[in-house]
């Protein structure tokens, strides 16, 4: 399997590209997509980084795992392709949207148009297998993603990141909170959004309102 990833990050990441962990992930992802249905697509795999460059980079929002039904994972968190019905956690982040910015609730699920502007969508884990939730975790993919947190925090300034949720609040061990903006709150999951964890975070607003600050283009979300 390649690592079919944007130039702009092979500076960074490079060095993890022949770690055994790594080379052992790359053998592991290339026999279950054979051997088995996966998700995303293989040529979509990194598409985080493919759609949103390292120097583009202004927001990091941390998925989990990507989701495991036909048509739905593009490489994108929380993002579905075109025509694909909104899982229930892409729901109640469109509706937190709508609600705190009064814009309307969108057609499509492709978050594609986030990471054109600078939203990096990082599910910690890039594969799994089909109708197979959390499959492909503990394999190497979180030691990847780890030092992706890592190194945006430490090569870049001013990066907000969004913590939805008891998983990716995990993360902030990574982040330098000095420099960076970090936003938490919990899970758009019906589970965690329904008991008031969710709705009125206002991440949306605050994030703009920071990026506004810091004289950086604001995300048309």
């Amino acid at each position: 399997m390649n690592v079919d990833i944007h130039l702009s990050w092979k500076p960074f990441l490079e060095a993890e590209f022949s770690k055994s962990y790594f080379l052992d992930l790359l053998r592991f992802v290339k026999s279950d997509y054979k051997k088995h249905t996966c998700f995303p697509p293989e040529n979509e795999i990194f598409n985080a980084f493919n759609n949103c460059h390292f120097k583009d980079v202004k927001v990091v929002i941390i998925g989990q795992d990507p989701y495991h039904d036909y048509g739905q994972a593009n490489g994108l968190c929380f993002s579905v392709n075109d025509g694909i019905a909104h899982p229930p956690s892409l729901k109640n982040i469109f509706k937190e949207i709508e609600s705190s910015l009064g814009v309307n609730y969108p057609e499509s699920g492709n978050l594609k148009r986030w990471a054109n502007q600078g939203v990096l969508l990082l599910n910690a884990t890039l594969t799994v297998r089909a109708h197979n939730a959390g499959s492909h975790q503990k394999k190497g993919w979180e030691i990847f993603t780890d030092s992706v947190i890592k190194s945006i925090s430490d090569k870049k300034e001013n990066i907000v990141f969004l913590l939805w949720g008891g998983y990716a609040k995990k993360k902030i061990k990574l982040i330098d909170t000095k420099k960076h903006y970090v936003l938490s709150s919990g899970h758009p999951s019906p589970l965690s959004a329904n008991r008031g964890y969710w709705f009125g975070n206002n991440h949306f607003i605050d994030t703009n309102k920071y990026l506004k600050e810091n004289n950086l283009n604001t995300i048309n979300w």
